[in-house]
């Protein structure tokens, strides 16, 4: 399942104190220290990253598959779950910069009738999670079969997803306050579709993948197998690898690799991506209800011992990735773990890993 704010507080990824070492660690150490630990408690592997300036290097620890014991791979590619939303957030950032569309354009004016009682609700409540909205994936119509990996899955379409919301009870009034729901960029992958006529993916192979040369990166939308060199991926043991994209859509349905997913990174905090007044627009947060923190339009700024830094987890079935950069993005450290289910965010590999990502990132 995707990110929630309430995650990454329970994660460790806000306001967390850094226990003090008695001797220097080079930050990849750290890193391979705490995969290490983190397999021992039972996870299946773990793939990771530190990139600082133009020095990448990597860790694994444990297995990318489970049957035949192959070694976790850090060059595989694996589902990135929630950290699609940045990806979808850059293509309506840069259609706004094109003058065809503003982030303030209420739903409405672009998908007319998608949610009902919509006044007073924008775009840019939808990438800031501002709209009141409520999430569609915790209904036991959508959850229950894709946690059990139901085979053929069910065909959802994006406006299927807000209807089955849409019965649920709303978070609050529109630019009342900080609510996750997946259900936001669902339509804010919606409101792309109208403003260029295709559909999301088209448009981040197109102004993100193609320029930045992530040759492993892609945005399936009804394939729901990995392809080529892929890390798989487990819930409770079981590989299921195999998952619907329909699920999350733009919410979450990319695959990446630590190397393509660290170079997006690098270019969406440096400003590359985006002119500068919407680089702006991106990192202007609101409130989460955590003190200190804020959501920006698809990524977190959060407060770490060492400083502030940008930190998301993306989580969907099978997966649990992390990342952690500074706010230039000239220090990255990725972490995946290839197990995800409903209760992996209270495990004990996951704090592991949340701490030794937090540690490592203040080591660089």
């Amino acid at each position: 399942m995707t990110t929630s704010v309430r995650t990454l507080v329970a994660a460790g990824l806000i306001v967390v104190a850094m226990p003090a070492t008695a001797v220097a660690e080079e930050p990849v150490d750290i890193l391979q220290a705490g995969a290490d630990a983190a397999v021992a408690t039972g996870l299946p592997g773990v793939i990771g990253l530190v990139r600082s300036g133009s020095e990448t290097r990597y860790v694994h620890a444990g297995y990318g598959e489970l049957s035949t014991r192959t070694p976790a791979d850090p060059t595989a590619r694996f589902r990135i779950g929630s950290f699609t939303k940045a990806f979808v957030a850059v293509v309506l950032l840069q259609l706004e910069a094109e003058h065809r569309l503003s982030l303030d354009d209420p739903i409405d004016r672009w998908i007319p009738g998608a949610v009902p009682d919509s006044a007073g609700i924008t775009v840019r409540q939808l990438l800031n999670h501002t709209s009141g909205l409520p999430e569609y994936a915790d209904d036991p119509r959508i959850s229950l079969p894709y946690f059990a990996g139901f085979d053929p899955p069910q065909a959802h379409s994006p406006q299927s997803l807000v209807d089955i919301a849409m019965q649920r009870g709303r978070a609050g009034a529109p630019g009342e306050r900080f609510s996750y729901a997946n259900t936001n960029y669902v339509l804010a992958g919606m409101v792309s579709t109208a403003v260029t006529g295709r559909h999301p993916a088209d448009e981040v192979r197109e102004r993100i993948i193609e320029p930045l040369q992530l040759r492993d990166t892609t945005f399936p939308v009804t394939d729901p197998n990995l392809h080529g060199n892929w890390l798989h991926g487990y819930t409770w043991q079981r590989d299921i690898s195999v998952a619907d994209p329909q699920i999350y859509g733009a919410a979450g349905a990319m695959v990446s690799t630590l190397d393509d997913f660290a170079t997006f990174a690098r270019a969406l905090f440096s400003g590359r991506l985006l002119p500068p007044a919407q680089q702006a627009e991106l990192t202007t947060t609101v409130p989460t209800e955590h003190s200190g923190n804020g959501y920006g339009l698809g990524i977190m700024h959060v407060q770490a011992s060492c400083g502030p830094a940008w930190a998301y987890i993306g989580r969907v079935l099978g997966y649990d990735n992390r990342i952690i950069a500074s706010e230039d993005g000239s220090r990255i450290v990725l972490l995946t773990e290839n197990e995800f289910h409903l209760l992996a965010d209270d495990t004990r590999g996951a704090r592991i890993l949340d701490d030794a990502a937090l540690r490592t990132f203040c080591a660089l």
